[in-house]
């Protein structure tokens, strides 16, 4: 089964609060259940112009961002008036979408309209000078991100990366209650297991710095860290 997002648009705040979004996500599931299509997630573009291209949609970036970044390579949407109303619009998204190897499908008519758009000599030409172009964006990152970890590793001696947990004060006092619960008490008498204390904070509804529940190995990690 192919795993997609539903992306749905509606230009009015009428349509926004009126059945625009329903007509839309009824459609697409109707499609996805009769094609094998299992829809993950909606993204719904609220008020928003189908005269604007990708960088004038907060819901189709965000869809776009999330899609980079996992396994889900397929998009469906009622039908291309709801991608966009103009055509020069449809072709710079279908174009933008075909250089990401995003597939678009149309839930009226069932097509797959980015490998229809393959197709075109012209319009394969485009997509694979977008495609260089990303590819370099791409490299031109990855560039800049490793001479600021060079630079920062110069001046601080270590590389900003993500945060240990025990940089707030607050996840200080958890390590500190931590090493509490795992100290031995008086008469020889042992602490709390890992596992015990990750049971315990996360009944006390003590998150982990990603918001989560809290392992055994986590516990472990905040147990070595100097404070």
């Amino acid at each position: 089964m192919i795993k997609a997002y539903g992306y749905l648009r509606v230009s009015s705040q009428g349509q926004v609060e009126g059945y625009g979004f329903d007509r839309q996500e009824a459609t697409i599931r109707e499609y996805a259940d009769r094609s094998g299509v299992e829809i993950v997630k909606f993204f719904k573009e609220e008020g928003v112009s189908g005269t604007k291209d990708e960088t004038g949609r907060p819901a189709f970036q965000e869809m776009m961002t999330e899609i980079l970044s996992n396994g889900v390579r397929t998009i469906v949407v009622e039908g291309m008036d709801r991608l966009a109303r103009e055509l020069r619009i449809q072709e710079t998204l279908l174009i933008y979408l075909a250089s990401k190897k995003v597939d678009l499908l149309s839930a009226r008519t069932g097509e797959n309209v980015t490998e229809a758009v393959k197709y075109d000599p012209m319009k394969k030409a485009l997509i694979q000078i977008q495609g260089v172009f990303a590819e370099l964006e791409k490299n031109q990152l990855v560039r800049r991100l490793k001479k600021g970890r060079e630079k920062a590793k110069e001046q601080t001696g270590r590389c900003e990366g993500r945060k240990p947990y025990g940089e707030t004060e607050e996840e200080k006092k958890v390590i500190q209650k931590i090493k509490n619960m795992r100290r031995t008490r008086k008469g020889g008498i042992p602490g709390l297991s890992l596992k015990a204390i990750a049971e315990r904070l996360n009944v006390e509804g003590i998150q982990t710095k990603e918001g989560a529940l809290w392992t055994p190995m986590q516990v472990s990690r905040a147990l070595n860290r100097k404070i």
